[in-house]
C-alpha cells in the first residue's frame, strides 16, 4: 500500500538526520520536492517554524490537504506558504498576498524570529514576501567561506541579508563589503550583523546596481581577496536588465576585474535551466574576457542532506570556484 501524505512528510523530515539534532543549526529544508516523493513541494523549517513553497497551481482541496498533513507530521509552530508561478509574466499579475499571504496557514502568526545556522543568528520574517531572509542551499558554501576567508578582504555581490558578510567578518575576514540593489534588505544585513555581535559600517553595506559599482571598484583599483557573485536568476533595475543564462559571462568579466592576484572569484547561479558545463564555460568566459588567467578549483553546491536532486538529475544552485591570477 502506498505511504499516506502524512508518513511520507514525516519520513521526508526523519531523513535529514544529524540537522534534527544540531542545535548550531535550526534552519534547513525538510522536504525538496520530488527527490522526497512530493512534487511540486517544498518545505524549510526555522526554528520551529515551516515555510511551504508550491511550484504549481494547487486547487484549494489540495493545498488544504497539503498543510493537514504537515500539522499531523511536523507538529509545527506556524506554517507559512509560498505561492510561486514558475512564469515571470503570471508572477506580475497576482497580488502580492495571493503569492506570499502575510497570515499563517496553520498556527500562530510570527513577524520575526532568529534562526541558527553553523553557529551564527540569522533574523527570519516569514511574512515579508517570497524570500523569507536565509537561503538555505547556500549552507555549505557560507560554510567553505568560513573556512577560508580569516585576514582576507571580501566583496558579497546582490547580497540580500548579508549572510555571506556575516560569515566572512565572524571568520576573521579583514573586510566585508555588501552591495545590493535594496537598501531595505541591507537593513536587514545590519541586523544580521548586529544579533552576531558585530559592528556595522555603513560604508560596508552599499545600496546600488552592482554592474555600476563594479565598474567604480575597478576604476579606483580596488580588488578583494574573495568576490562572490550570487545573482537572483532574472532582475531588472532601472537601467538594465540581467538574466543568469544569457549575462553571467558579462557578470564573471566585471567581477573578475576586482578579484586580487591569487583571490577566489565564487561564482553562484540557481538557474535549473542553465547545465552546470554550460554555466563553468561562461564563467571561464568572462574571466578570459577580464584579460584574467583562471583556475577551476572545484564546484560547491546545496547539501545532499536537505537538498537531493532526483535521480539523474542536477540541482538547480551551481557554485564554481575560480583562482585569478
Amino acid at each position: 500500500m502506498a505511504p499516506s501524505l502524512v508518513d511520507t512528510l514525516r519520513a521526508s523530515r526523519d531523513r535529514r538526520g544529524s540537522l534534527l539534532s544540531d542545535a548550531r543549526t535550526t534552519a534547513f529544508r525538510v522536504l525538496n520536492g520530488e527527490a522526497d516523493g512530493v512534487p511540486d513541494v517544498t518545505a524549510d523549517v526555522f526554528e520551529g517554524l515551516y515555510v511551504i513553497s508550491l511550484y504549481r497551481d494547487f486547487t484549494p482541496p489540495e493545498e488544504e490537504a497539503l498543510l493537514d498533513a504537515a500539522v499531523a507530521a511536523w507538529a509545527p509552530r506556524s506554517v507559512y506558504l509560498k505561492r510561486r508561478p514558475r512564469e515571470a509574466r503570471v508572477l506580475a499579475n497576482v497580488a502580492k498576498e495571493s503569492l506570499a499571504p502575510e497570515l499563517p496557514a496553520r498556527g500562530e502568526a510570527v513577524e520575526s524570529l532568529t534562526a541558527k545556522e553553523n553557529g551564527l543568528s540569522f533574523l527570519i520574517r516569514p511574512a515579508q514576501g517570497l524570500s523569507v531572509g536565509l537561503y538555505l542551499d547556500m549552507r555549505d558554501t557560507r560554510a567553505w567561506l568560513q573556512e577560508r576567508v580569516s585576514g582576507l578582504t571580501v566583496l558579497n555581490l546582490f547580497s540580500y541579508t548579508c549572510a555571506f558578510g556575516v560569515v566572512a567578518t565572524a571568520s576573521g575576514a579583514k573586510r566585508a563589503l555588501n552591495i545590493d540593489a535594496s537598501r531595505r534588505v541591507l537593513e536587514w544585513g545590519e541586523e544580521n550583523a548586529r544579533l552576531n555581535g558585530q559592528p556595522v559600517d555603513r560604508y560596508d553595506y552599499v545600496a546600488g546596481d552592482v554592474f555600476d559599482w563594479l565598474k567604480r571598484l575597478a576604476k579606483k583599483g580596488e580588488t578583494f581577496d574573495v568576490v562572490i557573485a550570487d545573482p537572483p536568476s532574472f532582475s531588472t533595475t532601472r537601467t538594465a536588465r540581467f538574466s543568469a543564462a544569457r549575462d553571467y559571462a558579462r557578470l564573471a568579466d566585471a567581477a573578475a576585474r576586482v578579484v586580487s592576484p591569487g583571490g577566489r572569484l565564487v561564482a553562484c547561479c540557481n538557474h535549473a535551466g542553465l547545465p552546470s558545463r554550460r554555466f563553468e564555460t561562461m564563467v571561464a568566459e568572462g574571466v578570459a574576457l577580464a584579460g584574467r588567467k583562471g583556475r577551476a578549483m572545484g564546484s560547491l553546491g546545496p547539501s545532499a542532506l536537505d537538498f537531493p536532486a532526483p535521480p539523474g538529475e542536477e540541482a538547480a544552485l551551481k557554485v564554481h570556484v575560480v583562482e585569478l591570477r
